[in-house]
């Protein structure tokens, strides 16, 4: 049977008896870059680093142009990879810090284990797990009794200082990084690759899902030792974010990626794996919207600078090669739904997905999705970060179709825009379309008021 005959059988059996013979399920690797922005890669008109491998990624694979983080900053949008559910759900509403902090956000101080996790589905479906890197959805600071990685369905975890299990290869220091880390600021991108490599190497026998989440391209920007400056008591500081530095970092990031889709392609076993390239949430700076293509809005803002970011899959045999898709709308909440799809892993009983499974999209087609996506960001103004002028958003917002709203949660401010004609949201047709405003600013304020 040909690999194609493979993904469509998985892709039909979620809900059967039955999950599908182990030698029937694809590898599945995530790269989540963190804080890379629409246009920061060659393959999206990027012009500040040369990203030949992804590039290369992007021609042989799937390549999307309308894929949304599930929020504009970090900790929420990786809750909303992980449960397919829109994070406000499980009381994550912005990025995860001190217990005094969390509490000024009105959120919890980590993801509720008893929260659906791709990871424990694909675990259950007979997969070999494993997080490498960046997590943030609980430790650090002074949370220090979080769940561990075992608690979401990780076989193994390899945290940065922001997670339960910290590697003491890359958190030398109780802080994020520092100088006196083994693995230097500019290399870690590589021992992350290598630990996938390893994992992927050591469960050869068995389907593997590893999220590799980097934490390039985020500020500071450090491509070399000259880069680094110092900081209190060895912890690592940056010099002045410029375009350079992100240069050096992307090439790097780029290089890294290439190492780890070339030690697939040469793998000698006859299982596909599939990999995705996506992005957190947007960047900062932008250097005047360069690395958002334009787009109005940055990280911590609902409008498309903060949210609308890249995806490419990748996967001989699994993924349609050489495919732009403009049409489709996919979100990080998609995620869940459609690797189990693909896994021929049954979703959790009562399981209540905010995304769908967007399978049919790696296959190549342009599908519509039937439901709208929704996001918040900033519930009030003294605990949450915003960017500065007229790149800082209301505070609830939804898509449907090309129509997107934003709106304060009080009911204020709101903003209307048809994307497919105004992608950069720079004309306001609330006025001029009153029914369409009142309808999306009415479906906003109730998803709003029913989350916890």
């Amino acid at each position: 049977m040909t690999a194609w005959g493979v993904l469509a059988i998985a892709a039909g059996m979620v809900m059967a008896s039955e999950a599908p013979a182990p030698e029937a399920r694809p590898n599945i690797v995530i790269v989540y870059a963190d804080d890379l922005g629409f246009t920061d890669l060659g393959c999206y008109g990027g012009d500040v680093a040369a990203t030949p491998n992804i590039d290369r990624m992007a021609r042989e694979g799937v390549r999307l142009t309308r894929y949304y983080s599930a929020s504009p900053i970090c900790s929420p949008s990786r809750c909303g990879l992980l449960t397919g559910q829109f994070p406000a759900r499980w009381r994550i509403t912005s990025y995860l810090q001190s217990r005094a902090g969390n509490r000024a956000c009105e959120q919890d101080d980590f993801l509720d284990p008893a929260a659906p996790s791709l990871p424990r589905v694909l675990k259950a479906a007979g997969y070999a797990t494993a997080h490498v890197g960046k997590w943030h959805l609980g430790g650090g600071r002074d949370v220090v009794d979080p769940p561990k990685f075992a608690a979401y369905g990780y076989d193994k975890g390899l945290g940065t200082w922001e997670s339960p299990e910290p590697h003491p290869d890359i958190t030398a220091m109780d802080w994020i990084w520092s100088s006196r880390d083994p693995v230097k600021r500019w290399d870690r991108t590589r021992w992350m690759v290598d630990r996938t490599l390893d994992f992927l190497d050591d469960h050869a026998d068995s389907p593997c899902f590893v999220n590799l989440w980097l934490d390039d391209p985020h500020t500071p920007w450090v491509p070399s030792a000259e880069d680094m400056a110092p900081g209190k008591d060895g912890q690592g500081t940056g010099k002045e974010p410029t375009p350079e530095r992100l240069r050096g970092v992307l090439e790097e990031v780029d290089r890294q990626v290439g190492r780890l889709l070339q030690a697939i392609r040469e793998r000698p076993q006859a299982r596909p794996t599939l990999v995705l390239f996506v992005s957190d949430n947007g960047p900062l700076p932008t250097f005047d919207r360069r690395r958002s293509g334009g787009l109005r809005g940055s990280k911590m803002s609902l409008y498309e600078g903060g949210t609308r970011l890249p995806f490419l899959a990748w996967g001989p045999g699994l993924v349609a090669p050489g495919v732009t898709n403009t049409a489709s709308v996919v979100s990080a909440v998609d995620l869940m739904p459609t690797l189990a799809a693909m896994a021929g892993a049954p979703l959790p009983p009562g399981y209540e997905p905010d995304g769908e499974d967007m399978t049919a999209v790696l296959r190549g087609e342009r599908p519509r999705r039937s439901k709208p996506l929704l996001w918040e960001y900033g519930r009030n103004p003294t605990s949450f970060a915003y960017p500065k002028g007229d790149d800082r958003s209301p505070n609830v917002a939804i898509l449907d179709g090309d129509w997107k709203l934003l709106v304060n949660a009080d009911g204020t401010g709101a903003e209307l825009y048809d994307l497919a004609l105004d992608p950069e949201e720079r004309y306001d047709r609330a006025a001029t379309d009153p029914e369409r405003a009142k309808r999306l600013t009415e479906a906003a304020l109730r998803w709003r008021r029913s989350m916890p």
